[in-house]
């Protein structure tokens, strides 16, 4: 099989695999309602890694009209209305700036689905250079665990863009290379402009098992470089903390400029789960270096 053809293949299967995730009539909370042990540290095994970084799939955002909806827009599910009484007046972000889930029904696939397309958008004019990945560590489940839950991706200017020999940057693309807000987001930017989508995808579609419910108040987002899975499997790269919310970002960002790619499972990873590795509390590794293979 030539490369190109194994990575048609896998676009199709991304393609699929996220078209029937996006208008899944199941509830995925259901899973962390089995109560399901947790799972073993694992910080070696990526046979199964599904890369998400590959496609250039655009998706299209459907409303359910029957039945009242389903998959992330389920009740209780990803971006469901979960009703709680409140005295207190809720907080209203603001869209230019906060890429995020709102509550009623159907909020959450359409948030992905944008969040995914401007990935696709921007990853392929910057290609790795702008791309951050970002894992997830929930210390009230197991505290030196840190799931890999997919990628961000950010507008970066054409001096960056050059300085990479493996950026996909061109001349040419001045039109596509425009920026909507009026100053280029930094990488803590892009995470913490998608903070609430990507946590509530990671605790309900991911491993509610070991993020939702009593594990969901003590998330926390950690990034590596961008496409730095098997160094990170190897114990090469150290998880930096994403600290700041989204009252640190500036006048001039605009959520627009940034993307996010979700990790998808597939096969035996969505019962065992998929890349996840093991660090200190610092995200440094606890084991020495090693290369795979040898």
């Amino acid at each position: 099989m030539t490369k190109g053809h194994r990575r048609t293949t896998a676009n199709r299967i991304r393609t699929a695999v996220f078209a029937g995730l996006l208008l899944s009539q199941s509830v995925v909370v259901a899973a962390f309602q089995s109560q399901a042990p947790p799972l073993p540290s694992l910080c070696q095994n990526i046979h199964h890694h599904h890369p998400s970084f590959t496609s250039q799939t655009r998706l299209d955002a459907k409303k359910k009209t029957a039945g009242g909806g389903g998959g992330f827009g389920s009740s209780g599910g990803f971006g469901g209305a979960n009703k709680k009484k409140s005295s207190s007046k809720a907080v209203v972000l603001d869209p230019s700036k906060v890429r995020s889930v709102s509550g009623y029904t159907g909020s959450g696939t359409k948030v992905l689905a944008t969040a995914a397309n401007n990935f696709d958008r921007i990853r392929k004019l910057f290609g790795k250079t702008a791309t951050t990945d970002v894992y997830v560590r929930s210390p009230l489940n197991d505290e030196t665990v840190f799931w890999f839950v997919g990628k961000v991706v950010r507008m970066i200017t054409d001096e960056e863009a050059k300085a990479d020999l493996n950026s996909n940057w061109r001349p040419d693309a001045t039109t596509e290379n425009e920026l909507v807000g009026t100053v280029y987001p930094t990488e803590v930017e892009a995470i913490v402009s998608q903070k609430r989508l990507i946590l509530e995808y990671a605790k309900n579609q991911l491993r509610p098992q070991n993020m939702a419910g009593p594990y969901s108040s003590a998330l926390e987002l950690w990034s590596a470089p961008g496409d730095s899975e098997m160094d990170t499997v190897q114990n090469k790269i150290k998880l930096v903390k994403v600290d700041g919310s989204t009252k640190d970002l500036r006048d001039g960002f605009h959520v627009k400029d940034v993307g996010y790619n979700p990790e998808i499972y597939i096969g035996d990873e969505k019962e065992k789960g998929g890349l996840r590795v093991v660090r200190d509390l610092e995200g440094m590794p606890v084991k020495p270096e090693f290369d795979i293979g040898s």
